[in-house]
């Protein structure tokens, strides 16, 4: 996909994701997780041409600007959304995948100091609430969410539910609606 297609992809992610975005433009100018995502591609580009000093260096740059840091080594994938992002830290061995959203202050960190995956892998589909933190080399399965305030140290299985300190997995009912679950911290099962 062509440069010009992945932010026009990026742009129609946003706006499908926050009913506060009135447009393309605003979106393009005035949203700082998509800014740090952008960033994040180029730095990630150079990360994975040795270049890591300069990717670091950037990816410094751009925490600085956007209060965002996500590692040049960590893998995002397509349609990635971080609303108001600020306080969102993403380790170098994390891998995100398709379609999902993260909420201000999260955290895809490690817990060990060993070399190696150490950090989580999201599946697509996946929307963690604010201030959730998801830390160590697990896996969240596909079309899960992780509410606010959480802290997953856990494998989940796909279309769960995480909830509390530390989350506990449920699984997903269906038709069930899981946005109080994104907003409000005191939700717990």
């Amino acid at each position: 996909m062509s440069v010009v297609g992945r932010i026009q992809e990026d742009l129609a992610a946003a706006r499908l994701r926050d009913p506060a975005a009135r447009s393309s433009w605003e979106i393009a100018l005035l949203y700082p997780g998509l800014h740090a995502i952008w960033a994040h591609r180029v730095w990630h580009a150079l990360w994975q041409r040795r270049l890591r000093f300069l990717a670091r260096a950037g990816s410094q740059v751009t925490r600085w600007l956007t209060g965002i840091e996500i590692h040049p080594g960590a893998t995002i994938g397509r349609r990635f959304f971080i609303d108001h992002g600020m306080g969102v830290v993403i380790g170098e061995t994390a891998e995100v995948g398709d379609d999902v959203m993260l909420y201000h202050g999260v955290t895809l960190g490690g817990r060990q100091r060993e070399r190696g995956k150490r950090h989580p892998t999201i599946g697509d589909g996946v929307a963690v609430g604010a201030g959730a933190k998801v830390l160590g080399a697990i896996t969240i399965g596909a079309r899960s969410v992780i509410g606010a305030n959480a802290v997953v140290t856990r494998d989940a299985p796909q279309d769960s539910i995480l909830v509390g300190i530390p989350a506990k997995a449920r699984p997903r009912k269906p038709g069930e609606d899981t946005r109080a679950l994104l907003a409000a911290p005191e939700y717990y099962i």
